[in-house]
């Protein structure tokens, strides 16, 4: 298998740049790529510093590495340009088309995208976490507050998606976990049952789910095929009952999960990405 090395540069925490590089390379089977990520390059050092990086790798692979880059002063990304790699200037394919629709000149300020700028913004993020934190795994049970209240067996990717929903988009996300008291009685848990229109149903395929608990406690009932069949098929039986809409995680990514959610339920973002 052919092998890349692919560097994400910016000027702040490199979260953009990541996210856009991956899901380009998603694109490419076959290939395997190595991620290094070079974030807060704000200086002229730094810029040389990761150039001397970059040039090291392409020289010892013998391969030009790839740079998704999101360095928005000039005299930076000109010398990052330097480098001997492939160099794919997200902030320069966009913003230069902007400035031309808009007639207007871009600030060209490092750290617009991720920060404290947004003062609201970042509040809602900090409320919406504390709260996901709050009413993870059936703690908690402030329900009346949820936008969305996910069920579902142990290791599931309730947790995760409830985070990551809170961070990314604002959303308040509580989470309950199908005990086997629950699933034995066959009935929604008493608790929920106020807040049923808010329900959303995470499942996964039993392979997937036993592999996952392995990891986490191997060879125990908790992890064995049979206790994974059982709660997989109680829980099913459960959502079918009540009409919860659900959605197998087997091989869906935590944002692809959560931009479902909020698809299919109209769930209102109390903030933008």
């Amino acid at each position: 298998m052919s092998r890349r090395t692919a560097f994400f540069v910016s000027d702040q925490t490199g979260v953009t740049a990541e996210t856009m590089g991956h899901s380009l390379m998603t694109q490419f089977e076959g290939l395997e790529f190595r991620p290094v990520t070079l974030p807060f390059v704000s200086s002229v050092d730094k810029a040389h510093e990761a150039v001397a990086r970059i040039n090291r790798a392409a020289t010892e692979e013998g391969l030009r590495p790839i740079i998704f880059s999101t360095l928005v002063q000039d005299e930076l990304r000109d010398i990052v340009l330097t480098a001997n790699g492939l160099f794919l200037d997200f902030f320069g394919a966009f913003v230069g088309p902007l400035e031309r629709e808009l007639n207007i000149r871009s600030s060209h300020r490092a750290g617009r995208a991720h920060g404290m700028a947004d003062l609201a913004g970042y509040t809602a993020r900090i409320n919406a976490t504390n709260y996901a934190l709050t009413n993870d795994d059936g703690t908690g049970g402030d329900y009346a507050h949820a936008d969305v209240i996910m069920v579902g067996v142990s290791r599931s990717g309730k947790t995760p998606t409830c985070l990551y929903m809170a961070l990314q988009y604002g959303v308040f996300a509580a989470n309950y976990p199908l005990t086997d008291d629950d699933l034995e009685a066959g009935t929604l848990p008493a608790r929920l049952v106020p807040h049923r229109r808010k329900l959303y149903a995470l499942t996964i395929k039993p392979e997937r789910l036993q592999q996952i608990r392995n990891e986490r406690r191997p060879e125990s009932r908790y992890s064995s095929r049979q206790q994974v069949n059982y709660e997989l098929r109680a829980a099913e039986a459960m959502f079918a009952r009540y009409s919860i809409p659900s959605l197998d995680t087997t091989e869906c990514s935590i944002e692809e999960i959560a931009s479902r959610i909020l698809n299919t339920t109209g769930i209102e973002r109390r903030l933008r990405p």
